[in-house]
């Protein structure tokens, strides 16, 4: 399936299940991912994923899903980000913060049968421990599974299997090695 209409199917299923409960929709944007909360010129919240990528909607679908309802209501939820070409400090900071989302990320990808790479996001700059990183990704994202996700995560993680045909992730499924 070409990737566009994967991503309308993502797009469709994610406005279909939380624009009713959570304001929220789904939309194709630019160069840069953006979460912009509703204000006078839209009266829904949006999740902005970049060039129209499947991975990029996942990715940020799993920022919105780690956000509490106040840091919904911010733009970017509020985060700082530092573009490519960040210093160790910067770097050790954005992994720490990227733990859980890239976890839930992950979990999103194996729910649609798609292939996860891990993003440190800094290739100017220093790489930082990846192997730790990794390592982290991959305890937070078996330690989801193994507590059980949260409501909004659960309802997409369930919706995603089903719509791609894929069996629910599983934590025994995550591997460092696979990374």
């Amino acid at each position: 399936m070409p990737a566009d209409q994967e991503c309308d199917r993502l797009i469709s299923l994610f406005n279909r299940l939380f624009q009713p409960g959570y304001n929220t929709l789904l939309v194709r944007g630019g160069d840069e991912p953006l979460y912009l909360p509703a204000d006078s010129q839209s009266p829904q919240h949006r999740i902005l994923f970049a060039h129209g990528y499947f991975s990029s909607a996942l990715h940020e679908i799993a920022h919105w899903c780690v956000a509490g309802a106040e840091r919904r209501l911010l733009v970017d939820f509020g985060y700082w980000y530092r573009p490519d070409g960040r210093s160790a400090v910067e770097q050790a900071e954005f992994e720490r913060v990227e733990i859980k989302p890239q976890a839930l990320e992950w979990i999103f990808s194996r729910a649609c049968g798609h292939r996860f790479r891990i993003s440190a996001d800094n290739t100017r700059g220093d790489a930082g421990d990846g192997q730790w990183f990794k390592r982290e990704v991959t305890r937070q994202a078996r330690d989801y599974l193994q507590a059980g996700l949260h409501e909004r995560p659960a309802l997409w993680v369930e919706a995603l299997a089903s719509e791609f045909g894929q069996p629910l992730p599983q934590w025994e499924d995550f591997c460092l090695d696979d990374l």
